[in-house]
């Protein structure tokens, strides 16, 4: 059977509990995450996307991860959260996508993959200045950060490049100030800040 035809592209930020820098990052998922558990939050909002016929412009949704361990051993914790406005044939098609089974990058995180939990569906809001973002999913999620200033202009972050994050090879550098999730069975808390964080564009597609 034929894949289906489909391309992704827009901004994605992230939070996770590991102290800043994350050590999963640069070691190609090879190190012990700072707090035993990895606990990630990956938000993707899609401006350019079409799955066969559907277009999937505006679509955002939240990739959420537990794991115990480093992060190459497998057995991750995956669920997905949906904004509210996507339609059944949208929620749909971003699955197919996130479970790796229509190829993209997520195809190759799908081996690690242990626990599917399900997708939830809720009100998203992302908000991104320049150096800053923050994203909102009703009761099941929140986050923000703040970019790493390089030491030229405060305006622009630094980078890390030639990563193997599926999300975009070269990724700016931030620091979480503060994170919130209960859903999936993880619960996470935390309002401290100097947990780590990233943006960048993306652009999934089927081949």
């Amino acid at each position: 059977m034929a894949r289906t035809n489909w391309r992704i592209a827009g901004d994605y930020f992230e939070t996770c509990n590991c102290d800043y820098l994350c050590p999963c990052i640069y070691t190609n998922m090879q190190a012990h995450p700072t707090h035993d558990t990895c606990i990630a939050a990956l938000a993707m909002r899609v401006n350019d996307g079409i799955f066969a016929d559907i277009d999937l412009n505006g679509v955002t949704f939240i990739i959420a991860i537990s794991v115990e361990g480093p992060m190459e051993n497998g057995n991750w914790t995956v669920g997905l959260i949906i904004d509210e406005k996507a339609s059944d044939a949208q929620v749909d098609a971003v699955g197919k996508i996130c479970s790796g089974d229509v190829g993209g990058p997520m195809e190759l995180a799908a081996a690690l993959v242990g626990n599917f939990a399900g997708i939830e569906r809720a009100n998203i809001e992302i908000n991104k200045q320049a150096m800053s973002f923050s994203v909102a999913a009703g009761v099941l999620f929140e986050n923000a950060a703040v970019g790493m200033a390089n030491a030229d202009d405060p305006n622009v972050p630094i980078f890390i490049d030639n990563t193997a994050h599926p999300a975009n090879k070269r990724l700016a550098l931030a620091t979480g100030t503060k994170s919130h999730m209960h859903v999936f069975g993880i619960d996470w808390d935390d309002d401290e800040g100097g947990h780590n964080g990233h943006f960048a564009p993306f652009e999934w597609a089927s081949a």
